[in-house]
C-alpha cells in the first residue's frame, strides 16, 4: 500500500465513529465482538466489518483466549498501535503509526540479534 492510499485508508477508518470506539475500548484491554457492539451501540455486523478493516490496516490484533465461563474459547481484539501521526514535510503529507509489538516478536527478534 502506498503511504497516500495508507493515509487515505486511515483517514477514512478514523471518520467512522464506531471504529474509533472499537480502537479506544481495546486500548484499555482485549474485548469480544459482543462486548464491542454492546460499547459501541451499533450492529454485530457493522462490528465484524470494522474489526476487519482495522485488522487489514494492521491497527488492531485478533487473539483467542480461554472463556472461563463456559469452559471454550472466544476471540478477543486490541489495538495494535499506540499512536498515528500525520506530518506535513516539503509540501506532502507522510503518516507514521506507532505500532505495539508482540512478544513473540520482540523473543524473535532478540534471539537473532545473539
Amino acid at each position: 500500500m502506498s503511504e497516500d492510499s495508507e493515509i487515505e485508508a486511515v483517514a477514512a477508518m478514523l471518520e467512522d465513529a464506531t471504529a474509533r470506539t472499537i480502537l479506544t475500548q481495546t486500548s484499555l484491554e482485549p474485548m469480544s465482538a459482543n462486548t464491542l457492539s454492546e460499547r459501541c451501540d451499533a450492529s454485530k455486523p457493522t462490528v465484524y466489518r470494522r474489526l476487519e478493516d482495522l485488522r487489514e490496516l494492521d491497527l488492531l490484533v485478533e487473539q483467542t483466549e480461554p472463556d472461563p465461563e463456559d469452559g471454550h474459547h472466544r476471540t478477543v481484539y486490541s489495538t495494535n498501535m499506540d499512536r498515528i501521526t500525520v506530518e506535513l514535510r516539503d509540501g506532502e503529507l507522510h503518516l507514521s503509526v506507532d505500532r505495539r509489538e508482540d512478544i513473540a516478536d520482540r523473543f524473535t527478534q532478540l534471539i537473532e540479534g545473539i
